[in-house]
């Protein structure tokens, strides 16, 4: 069960002067000019290789050859590839052993592909900054789903990378700075869930700064982690739910190959459930404590003798407000203590001892994590502590939502029976408004959150508690790419629409 859903649908609402949209169909040919389904093109890689600044490439469903793009956008002007429906598959390598390849190109979006069974990688980015890899399906390739390399400010969401047979589902590396990695489900890869490395030897100054890895879904994977930072600067960890990753961590901070260790790291309000096949829930080299704070997490771990936590050194580390197993450690990997030993080193003062899971959450045994209405969990955080950066849960329901903020990943819903509701998009019409600047969407959003954002996935517009018909005035965005998400109030229902702003 994916703990969220997403539609898309596609608006180009006045095309910016000078952009070329292309389109690329399996009947289509390279020798057609691909300005329009009927005369679409055939490869993708013909697309890429004409491809400029403010392009987009727009393909239908069918089976291609993976495609590498040379050639970027710029912040106001990107390329993009979009695919027009959700079986847009690529099922063998471009020219590299890589579906798709994005090379010193910056402010390239990928959107909507599904990209298996691919030699190396299905979807690489090397030396390319501000892109973003969108509601992408990365299975059964052989290194990683998606890979990225010297990608600064690279945004990561709403993708699914299962079953990669060497390595990772998502792996940011060499000193990529201000990665946003979000709302993914990796799951079934031979190796890490999601992985960041600075990569010291591989150039660059060997360190991952102002990481962001929050609303993942990370399951049943194997060895390392299901997330693990190597040679990452004050990263902030929150929202994740990290379940049954077997033989690993829940979380690893530490250094190998980065230039650091991983420390100053923020991780709250995350749900990790260790199996009886696993190790620790979070597990912190000598270093990573250094202004770590580990605030209102659920970290319950099944093994026999590792635990929840484990950190040789508690100097400058703050953990309070968490739900734990009665195993810790402050001798490494090797050891465990008690809770109440842990608590008189001064950590965990205000956290408490696990109940069962099943006086927790909903149903464990068919990965539901969702909270019980009288699990020990809700209203039992410190939402002072982490209120700068958690605001919602991983369903996106506003926290606190009781007299203060639930531990763990949820926050209890004393309405919300569902944890999966479809958008019927049939009842929503979105069309250009003959007044210009202004996009009017016919729909009745009195319960919905309805917000604009843009390719760096900041809010520049916010609108609440509207009645059809719903007018949105655009005149005073810049020229450029734009994403107006609608958001069901209180539950999990996300549609996400694109406007190309003139």
């Amino acid at each position: 069960m994916r703990p969220f859903l997403l539609y898309c649908i596609i608006l180009f609402f006045s095309i910016p002067c000078g952009a070329t949209t292309y389109f690329v169909s399996t009947s289509g040919s390279n020798a057609n000019d691909g300005l329009s389904i009927s005369t679409a093109f055939e490869t993708l890689q013909h697309a890429a290789d004409i491809v400029l600044a403010r392009d987009s490439v727009l393909v239908e469903d069918g089976v291609y050859t993976g495609f590498a793009l040379w050639s970027g956008g710029t912040a106001l002007e990107p390329i993009v590839f979009k695919a027009l429906g959700s079986n847009v598959l690529i099922n063998a390598p471009g020219p590299t052993t890589d579906g798709i390849n994005v090379e010193n190109a910056d402010y390239v979006i990928i959107d909507g592909f599904v990209v298996n069974d691919q030699p190396r990688n299905g979807i690489r980015l090397a030396l390319a900054n501000h892109c973003v890899v969108r509601n992408c399906r990365c299975d059964n390739n052989f290194e990683r789903g998606i890979f990225t390399a010297f990608t600064d400010a690279i945004i990561i969401e709403y993708n699914i990378c299962s079953n990669s047979t060497d390595e990772h589902g998502i792996y940011v590396s060499n000193s990529s700075d201000r990665p946003i990695i979000r709302y993914n489900e990796c799951f079934g890869n031979n190796n890490i869930g999601i992985h960041l490395n600075g990569d010291l030897s591989a150039g660059g100054d060997g360190i991952i700064s102002d990481a962001q890895v929050y609303g993942n879904y990370i399951h049943d994977n194997n060895l390392a982690a299901g997330i693990n930072m190597d040679g990452v600067a004050n990263p902030i960890i929150y929202n994740n739910l990290i379940v049954n990753n077997h033989f690993a961590q829940g979380i690893a901070l530490f250094q190998q190959d980065g230039a650091i260790v991983t420390s100053g790291a923020k991780i709250y309000n995350n749900t990790i459930v260790v199996p009886s096949d696993g190790r620790w829930g979070i597990l912190m080299t000598p270093g990573a404590n250094e202004n770590t704070e580990i605030h209102n997490n659920i970290i319950i771990n099944l093994h026999a003798w590792r635990g929840s936590i484990s950190c040789e050194s508690t100097v400058n580390l703050s953990s309070d407000y968490n739900i734990l197993s009665n195993k810790m450690s402050n001798q490494g990997d090797g050891v465990s203590i008690t809770l109440p030993q842990w608590q008189a080193l001064g950590m965990d003062n205000n956290s408490l001892l696990a109940d069962v899971l099943e006086d927790i959450f909903m149903d464990h045994l068919n990965q539901d994590f969702h909270l019980k209405s009288d699990a020990q969990a809700v209203d039992a955080g410190n939402g002072t502590l982490v209120s700068a950066i958690v605001s919602e849960d991983l369903d996106k329901n506003i926290r606190p939502g009781g007299s203060d903020i639930d531990i763990g990943a949820y926050e209890f819903q004393s309405l919300v029976t569902s944890t999966s509701y479809e958008l019927n998009t049939n009842d929503i019409q979105l069309f250009p408004n003959p007044v210009a600047g202004v996009l009017n969407i016919e729909g009745d959003f009195e319960d919905y959150n309805i917000e604009i954002l843009n390719t760096n996935g900041q809010i520049v517009q916010t609108l609440t508690g509207s009645l059809s018909p719903l007018n949105i005035n655009v005149s005073t965005l810049g020229a450029g790419l734009y994403f107006l998400r609608i958001r069901k109030i209180g539950n999990n229902e996300l549609s996400v629409f694109s406007i190309v702003k003139k």
